[in-house]
């Protein structure tokens, strides 16, 4: 296996350009999920005082 087209680092920069954007939409996915889970806790209710 030689890399003879020229094509040595490039996919290698590629690559991780693509692993940092699914790692930054995870946690865009992540936070936006935890925000709503905690409207949606707080408009039940769960986050009031029991008195």
């Amino acid at each position: 296996m030689t890399d003879e087209d020229g094509s040595g680092p490039a996919p290698r920069r590629a690559s991780a350009w693509m692993i940092l954007a699914v790692v930054a939409a995870a946690l865009l996915v992540c936070c936006c999920s935890a925000a709503v889970g905690l409207l949606i806790s707080w408009s039940a209710g769960l986050f009031h005082a029991a008195s």
